[in-house]
């Protein structure tokens, strides 16, 4: 996420005549940046920094107390887009998210758009933002969507500027729904509370890729220094250019999720309660309004967690991907109120957890792969029971990530439909679903394992709004056959095959030592080797996406693109199993993905646990070696 400057441009910038002490940097760690170009110049980058009094006062504080590595860290690089937009901590830098940093991204992306739409300003920009904030550096996401406006409104785009918090499945909705050119949403999903950030969406409704995103730094770095009005975050009150797009998208959005709603009836009808947590963020009003467009009465909400709040105050992480933990308050009040279901999504309202109490008594929180197994067979069979009589299963398809479970590949080669991967992120997934959608194929469900599902295609991302509906008739329905979602999840897997997985990372605060860890994958018994075992376990295939080898493919090359800015090898086993070892694209982890792929006849499922967990720890020991590398291990 963060980029090195590279020419006089790249605002770095010390303020030589105002802060003398910075001088002392120079030497040496700074020479190279002394002569990038004038004091003078530099010093007006940040210059612009300052005019934020609250950055302004992060900075004199770091001068003041002699913090000098922590302002290099801050002024010395530049944000750049990763696997979800730009995302950084709030506060005074160019490495962090604030209004210059906002605002010279804004111009960029104006200055590309110019480049590529000739009817940019009349087809206009959609901007929506959560209910992040952070009172020490004066940012919040709607002060930040308001600059983002101002820019575009400066130059006489239009712009669609929500007029409260909406989930971020809205904007690319939104973008598809007024044939924008583009859209962007300040949020930073499930990050921690002093995290914000600027996701990108292209005409399509799907998140940006390559190469929009490196053309878009391009022209960033181009245009620095704020234009005239670009400031002005008041324009959203006062511009004839300006629409509220709230009422026409949360209709058309709810009009639409009657397209995977089968049982209406049923939900009208039932006695079944769940409840719903929005983790202090967007998702409550937009849940309810979902549940009442189903036919459900309302979920019963958690009230410490149903108004937003910047700092999360009821949970130490607003990720409900970490599961029981962070679930504690929803599934006290679901247990007081005899709710069997909680479902509960992250603050920007587009990813989904789901949590189910059994007969014992005890919660069932699922994983994001067991979810996947629950949609796609949903999605699936009222497919099968809705299609005319002339539909064909071979235009229908679903799609994961690579580091998600197989177990829709599993369902589609019994079933007859197609299964595809992508990279991870649901950047990747979005732009190949339109691809689909516009050669006339069906797609039906796609997902990634970090909890995040699209169930059909009205918004080329993942949604936790509709996931959470979904997955509410879902349970009606099982209920009125006798079945829980952990009793249907059991007859799939015994169907279409046991996929048992498990996911983790390491910590690694070192960069060559996981580079040094990747290499030696790559040249493991000889140079340009990879590992044919690990311990007892025989390799069948090796996949490399930073370098596009494939040993499954004739040619040796990868399906998948070539990814070279992260780490990234997947190994097929002999026994059925798939394990991945990658890098994030957002913090200092090497996090494996193993999952277990078994055969329907292979229904021991202890037998099948116990094997993977044996070849996790071969996988740990011989090729990530924590202990000779210093990694810290963390569960998920």
């Amino acid at each position: 996420m963060l980029q090195a400057p590279n020419h006089l441009c790249s605002p770095l910038l010390y303020p030589f005549q105002q802060f003398p002490v910075l001088l002392e940097l120079g030497s040496p760690e700074l020479v190279p940046v002394l002569q990038l170009g004038p004091p003078q110049e530099l010093n007006e980058d940040l210059n612009f920094l300052l005019q934020n009094q609250k950055t302004k006062e992060q900075i004199e504080s770091l001068l003041q107390n002699g913090k000098h590595k922590e302002l290099r860290d801050r002024l010395c690089c530049r944000l750049t887009f990763g696997t979800a937009g730009l995302r950084s901590a709030m506060g005074a830098g160019f490495c962090y998210i604030n209004d210059l940093t906002v605002i010279q991204s804004t111009q960029g992306i104006y200055k590309y758009l110019e480049r590529c739409f000739s009817d940019f300003k009349q087809r206009g920009f959609v901007v929506g933002y959560d209910t992040r904030g952070q009172v020490t550096s004066n940012c919040s996401s709607k002060k930040l969507a308001k600059l983002t406006a101002a820019v575009l409104l400066a130059k006489d785009v239009p712009v669609y500027f929500f007029s409260t918090y909406v989930p971020t499945p809205f904007v690319p909705y939104a973008v598809q729904q007024l044939k924008a050119v583009a859209g962007v949403m300040i949020t930073a999903s499930h990050n921690r509370k002093e995290d914000n950030g600027y996701k990108v969406y292209w005409e399509n409704g799907a998140q940006i890729t390559s190469p929009h995103d490196k053309e878009i730094i391009k022209c960033i770095e181009e245009c620095v220094e704020p234009w005239n009005g670009s400031w002005n975050e008041n324009l959203v009150d006062t511009s004839p250019l300006r629409q509220d797009p709230l009422k026409k998208i949360c209709d058309c959005y709810m009009e639409d999720l009657k397209k995977i709603c089968y049982h209406r009836e049923l939900n009208v009808q039932t006695n079944l309660k769940f409840v719903h947590t929005s983790f202090h963020g967007v998702g409550h009003d937009y849940v309810q309004l979902a549940f009442k467009t189903f036919g459900f009465q309302p979920p019963i909400p958690v009230p410490e967690q149903k108004d937003p709040d910047p700092d999360f105050s009821t949970v130490k992480c607003p990720n409900p991907e970490e599961g029981e933990s962070v679930l504690e308050l929803s599934l006290r009040l679901a247990e007081k109120e005899k709710a069997r279901v909680v479902v509960a999504t992250d603050p920007d309202a587009d990813r989904l957890a789901v949590a189910e109490q059994q007969e014992n008594g005890c919660w069932k929180v699922f994983t994001g792969n067991e979810l996947a197994a629950l949609f796609g067979w949903w999605m699936f069979s009222r497919w099968k029971e809705n299609c005319s009589e002339d539909a064909d299963v071979k235009n229908v398809y679903m799609l994961a990530t690579t580091v998600s479970s197989k177990i829709l590949r599993a369902i589609a080669l019994k079933e007859g439909f197609h299964f595809e991967e992508t990279l991870p992120g649901f950047k990747w997934i979005g732009s190949r679903v339109k691809n689909l959608l516009d050669s006339g194929k069906e797609v039906l469900f796609a997902f990634e394992e970090s909890i995040g599902f699209m169930c059909g295609t009205s918004v080329l991302d993942k949604d936790g709004v509709s996931a959470a509906v979904v997955i509410a008739e879902m349970a009606t329905y099982l209920e009125s056959k006798n079945l829980t979602l952990a009793q249907k999840l059991v007859e799939i897997y015994e169907t279409y095959g046991y996929h048992i997985s498990k996911t983790s990372y390491f910590l690694c605060y070192d960069p060559p030592t996981i580079k040094r860890i990747f290499e030696k994958l790559r040249n493991f018994d000889a140079p340009e080797s990879y590992p044919k075992c690990c311990g007892i376990y025989n390799i069948l295939h090796v996949r490399d996406i930073t370098t596009g080898y494939d040993s499954s493919q004739p040619n040796k090359k990868s399906v998948l693109p070539v990814s070279k800015s992260s780490q990234m090898i997947t190994f097929t086993f002999q026994n059925g199993c798939v394990a991945t070892l990658r890098t994030s694209g957002t913090e200092p982890k090497i996090k494996y993905y193993a999952e277990m792929c078994a055969l329907p006849e292979q229904s021991d499922r202890n037998v099948l646990e116990e094997e993977l967990r044996k070849l996790i720890e071969a996988l740990i020991e011989n090729f990530l070696e924590p202990d000779k590398n210093g990694l810290v291990w963390r569960s998920v």
